[in-house]
């Protein structure tokens, strides 16, 4: 008999065309999701297959493009210059095949790795493309990447272009449905980024003038400190403004892709605009003072742009191009442009400088913002420092936090890595709650910080105030964030509540706190609501049958499963879970519910009606969303 962990040549298997795309989805879209996130893959599917249509505008063909959404199909036509007809079937099935490996077909594209559409295509229950050229077509048909129908088609009246049609795979995308909110804000990006692109997104036609001004003034939640700053080089452009709010919020993209883990590029746009504005002012000015408040874009177009991760959302590349080039005396020269860093810094020293040379009425409320901001920030360091300094003596600073071994912000080898984006804090209330987290976590990479009672209430106090706050000190010195998003530790911030009145409450105390002083921890999908089990239902002919369940849908579900003879138990606090248990729903299987925050949403707004005088209007709507007890506990079976 065979062993079962047998290797031998029957072992070895070679995945043809696009199904190692069906197994290993996650390589190439990132998460799957049902669309309620915005990060979910059918909005990478719906991104690679415009993305081609923006390309072809980009290299000057085709003004308009039609996008048609509805909640489980898209259809996206084009007015470039449609597929090369003999090559329809091979650019849409066949793995690193497509002209953007050719720097004289396509320049400055998003897509260079021939995955993009072939990932759609794979990922679909119904894929069918056509390419007209010339008053002829060449057309294919393809159900999961595989190939039903093909054929050509003569004598049309259609304009060159290319016309692509996909159902995403219902197995893959459970219970997915497209939203419009989503799907707008990426068509909006789309028109900012390429000045006279028109997209017709199911009968409303979207198109920018003013490009990256537009966009940061169009989701201006606030009213600015000064006129934003609007600074347009080849292949660069830049807006800057301040805001009374605290963080920055600095959308960045890279050919079109919106890059929302940032990258090189926004990290030397950051670091130039602080330079600049020190050397302007003749004042050596904190960084963190200068980009407190900040809010802006910018873009840049790379010849080839190096992604960190198939779903090109950072960037990794340091050169703003790289080729090679062929001597007339046949030799190779490997040519090198400038890196990013300093084509970045060389345009906003000197645009920047000249701007503010050219617009004295920005000087005077830009350099009082900074001002005013640096003196906020010792003011309240040294509050800080005397809060710390009491936690340490009175033994309570060590007592906080249950630390893990690796943290989102260290150097680690590349064997280390996934420990780094798994690293997690898990922020809970109380002893029990607390203790139980710490015996079923990862101690690798999840950590615990307890909190003792209720936080203050941010919103309707001042800094000076909360600083003071030792609970909320404490949080932010274990994160690391207090002078620099980027010496964030962990990826993930999660906040573990009981899924009680009390448990509701101090969720939204740090909400609060995380909203009005660090939303770009926010904005950058970095927290997380836990999402634990409200039921444990067992099956009382077979007790080693048990199942967790989330919702009453799902524990009616299960009762039904088990037939109705059932033992529920109702969970009203994580201390009543035992640690066993807890490690299930803190593992692999973990429910994590991210709190999103969209670049135009008002922060203020948010809060004072969540956390404002307004009792009755919440009182109200609290009454229509929320399941009382009596629901959740149900009937006893």
């Amino acid at each position: 008999m065979a062993e079962v962990n047998s290797y031998n040549d029957e072992s070895i298997r070679t995945l043809e065309g696009v199904e190692h795309i069906r197994k290993r989805p996650g390589m190439y879209i990132g998460r799957l999701g049902n669309g309620d996130n915005q990060g979910d893959g059918i909005y990478v599917l719906l991104k690679e297959v415009v993305d081609n249509s923006i390309d072809e505008f980009s290299m000057g063909f085709g003004k308009t493009i039609f996008v048609t959404v509805t909640e489980k199909e898209v259809t996206v036509r084009d007015y470039g210059r449609g597929i090369p007809l003999g090559s329809v079937i091979k650019a849409t099935s066949i793995l690193n095949t497509g002209a953007k490996y050719d720097d004289k077909v396509f320049k400055k594209s998003v897509g260079l790795n021939g995955v993009g559409v072939k990932a759609v295509n794979a990922l679909s229950e119904s894929f069918y493309v056509e390419s007209f050229r010339d008053g002829e077509s060449s057309y294919a048909l393809y159900s999961l990447g595989s190939l039903q129908d093909s054929g050509t088609r003569s004598g049309l009246r259609e304009k060159n272009g290319t016309l692509v049609r996909f159902t995403p795979d219902e197995h893959m995308f459970a219970g997915y449905h497209y939203r419009m909110e989503f799907v707008e804000t990426m068509v909006k990006n789309w028109t900012y980024l390429k000045k006279g692109l028109s997209i017709n997104l199911n009968g409303t036609i979207y198109k920018s003038e003013n490009g990256l001004l537009d966009l940061v003034n169009d989701n201006m939640a606030e009213t600015p400190r000064y006129e934003p700053i609007h600074l347009v080089g080849e292949d660069i452009e830049i807006v800057i403004t301040h805001g009374n709010s605290y963080g920055e919020n600095i959308a960045s993209f890279v050919n079109g892709q919106n890059t929302r883990d940032g990258g090189t590029h926004l990290a030397a746009v950051r670091e130039a605009v602080a330079k600049t504005l020190k050397e302007f002012f003749k004042k050596d000015y904190d960084p963190v003072d200068i980009r407190q408040g900040i809010i802006g874009a910018i873009s840049i177009q790379i010849q080839e742009p190096n992604f960190e991760g198939q779903t090109k959302t950072k960037l990794g590349s340091n050169y703003m191009w790289e080729s090679d080039v062929t001597n007339p005396d046949g030799t190779h020269t490997y040519d090198k442009g400038p890196t990013i860093r300093s084509f970045v810094n060389d345009f906003v020293k000197v645009n920047l400088d000249n701007y503010l040379h050219m617009h004295k009425d920005v000087v005077g409320p830009l350099q009082e913002k900074i001002i005013a901001s640096e003196q906020e920030r010792k003011e309240i360091q040294g509050i800080q420092k005397k809060t710390k300094e009491r936690a340490k003596r009175t033994k309570v600073y060590n007592n906080k936090l249950r630390d893990c071994r690796y943290h989102y912000n260290d150097k680690l080898p590349k064997d280390k890595l996934e420990e780094a984006e798994k690293s997690s804090i898990f922020i809970t209330e109380g002893d029990s709650a607390s203790g139980t987290i710490t015996m079923a976590r990862n101690a690798n990479n999840q950590a615990v910080f307890s909190l003792r009672g209720k936080p203050i209430n941010c919103f309707k106090e001042s800094r000076k105030r909360v600083a003071e706050n030792e609970e909320l000190n404490l949080l932010i010195d274990a994160l690391g964030v207090e002078d620099d998003m980027a010496n964030l530790c962990y990826n993930n911030i999660i906040v573990a509540t009981d899924a009680d009145d009390d448990g509701m409450h101090i969720r939204m105390l740090v909400m609060t706190f995380f909203l009005k002083y660090y939303p770009d921890l926010v904005r950058r999908g970095h927290v997380h609501i836990l999402q634990t089990p409200l039921f444990r239902v067992k099956n009382r002919k077979n007790k080693n049958e048990i199942a967790y369940c989330y919702s009453i849908e799902e524990k009616e579900a299960v009762t039904r499963k088990f037939k109705g003879n059932v033992e529920i138990t109702r969970f009203k606090g994580l201390g009543e879970i035992s640690h066993q248990e807890f490690s299930e729903f803190i593992g692999e299987h973990i429910r994590l519910d991210e709190v999103k925050l969209s670049d135009e949403e008002n922060i203020h707004e948010i809060m004072e009606f969540y956390m404002g005088d307004n009792t009755n209007e919440r009182r109200e709507f609290i009454k229509a969303n929320l399941r009382s007890e009596e629901e959740l506990d149900g009937v006893d079976f």
